[in-house]
């Protein structure tokens, strides 16, 4: 069996860090299924219309899609054309997993980062709420969610980092390092 390595160690916690803030995350679909259902059952059975609600579902939405972009990197399952990749040796599907998040993720993430900054800030600056009169007044809190989706996907990035060059350095062997939780490092 592999010892730990550092960069298994290092690994490790960051994909803990990440499993937890996913599974977390995924109760909230439960809160959008039953907001959109009471919206619509509102709407229809009562002729009755919560904006306050209809944009409660869109929070959740985006909380959901943007804080759990890291789990599902963690897993594996953004899409990905693999036409090439799938044929690849361990040790190939490393480097291009490598090269992809040093080249592509961790840039992307960085830019939509720093490009958003001043956007969060003038929002929080006049505590931005919504335009319909009974819509929730936390616009600023929405718009905080870019940032933090950019640090999770930063974290994750890391792990995925260290799993590579685990699998590079033979530390491990690429079957033995995946991304799921079920086989942990």
């Amino acid at each position: 069996m592999y010892q730990r390595s550092p960069l298994l160690r290092i690994t490790g916690f960051l994909d803990s860090f990440t499993e937890v803030t996913g599974r977390t995350l995924a109760w909230l679909n439960i809160a959008m299924v039953l907001l959109t259902f009471a919206v619509v059952v509102l709407r229809y059975a009562f002729d009755e219309a919560s904006i306050f609600m209809q944009e409660s579902v869109m929070y959740t939405h985006a909380i959901v899609f943007l804080l759990a972009s890291a789990y599902t990197l963690k897993h594996n399952e953004h899409v990905r054309v693999d036409i090439l990749y799938q044929r690849l040796s361990g040790k190939g599907k490393a480097v291009v997993d490598l090269l992809g998040t040093l080249l592509l993720l961790l840039p992307v993430v960085i830019f939509i980062l720093v490009t958003s900054w001043d956007y969060v800030v003038r929002s929080w600056r006049i505590f931005e709420t919504s335009p319909e009169t009974s819509g929730i007044p936390a616009v600023f809190l929405l718009k905080t969610l870019i940032p933090v989706m950019c640090v999770l996907m930063v974290i994750q990035a890391v792990a995925e980092v260290c799993r590579n060059l685990a699998v590079l350095v033979g530390a491990v062997p690429k079957e033995a390092a995946p991304n799921t939780e079920d086989n942990k490092l």
